[in-house]
């Protein structure tokens, strides 16, 4: 019991930017496992009241699995940046414990509001969790892994540029939007100014992503020139 309660704590404290206790490094398998609960929670909360949701999404798979795609796909491409503390677990419980905010989504506002106000606030959840997320990865980078200035700026902006860039080459933009949304089949016609900003935020990363990806070539020969001088000393 005493353990459930330091995770919870150290779990509190990550979602407000604070260091968690040193347990988190000596008991990790605890952590990624009250992690993965939390996600999986998540998971079935975003999907609990519709009807028209496949098995694997209403027993929370869908987002177990999207957590260790994204912790993996953060890993592999942070790492040539020499970040000075990184690991693929590490990544990986970061990103678990930062599973919570996303309950917004399980709020059945469509059950107390009307449709178009529903819509408008599942959006609204959306930006809130996702810049939530953003601040939360960018402090993690800086604090955890060690990476400041450029090598920060590029960290972050990578991902989450080929993340969109990716989503508007495949055209999965509006598919993504429903299911980080928590949006049901009916709402399609009362979200298109959300829609819309995610649809131009896609199309934007196509133009940014080559700049973005140009800086983080540059940042991997810097970070590998400062690592060889640092070895020559």
């Amino acid at each position: 019991m005493e353990s459930l309660k330091q995770m919870l704590v150290d779990t509190l404290r990550v979602l407000s930017f604070r260091q968690p206790s040193p347990a988190i490094a000596t008991e990790w398998q605890r952590y990624l496992a009250f992690g993965l609960a939390c996600t999986w929670l998540v998971g079935v909360g975003r999907y609990w009241d519709s009807p028209a949701t496949a098995l694997w999404q209403k027993l929370g798979l869908g987002s177990v699995a999207y957590v260790f795609v994204l912790a993996f796909l953060l890993w592999v491409i942070i790492w040539p940046l020499r970040p000075e503390r990184w690991s693929y677990r590490m990544v990986l419980i970061f990103l678990t414990m930062t599973a919570l905010p996303a309950l917004l989504y399980a709020i059945p506002v469509e059950r107390f509001l009307p449709l178009e106000d529903s819509a408008r606030l599942n959006a609204l959840f959306l930006l809130f969790v996702a810049c939530y997320r953003v601040a939360l990865l960018v402090w993690f980078l800086r604090r955890v892994a060690g990476l400041s200035g450029d090598a920060l700026i590029t960290a972050v902006f990578l991902p989450l540029t080929l993340i969109l860039f990716l989503l508007y080459a495949l055209n999965l933009e509006h598919a993504t939007f429903q299911f980080m949304a928590g949006m049901r089949d009916v709402d399609e016609t009362s979200n298109d100014a959300a829609y819309m900003i995610v649809t131009l935020l896609s199309a934007f990363s196509m133009w940014t992503f080559p700049f973005v990806l140009f800086f983080y070539i540059v940042q991997i020969f810097l970070a590998h020139e400062r690592t060889r001088g640092t070895r020559g000393k």
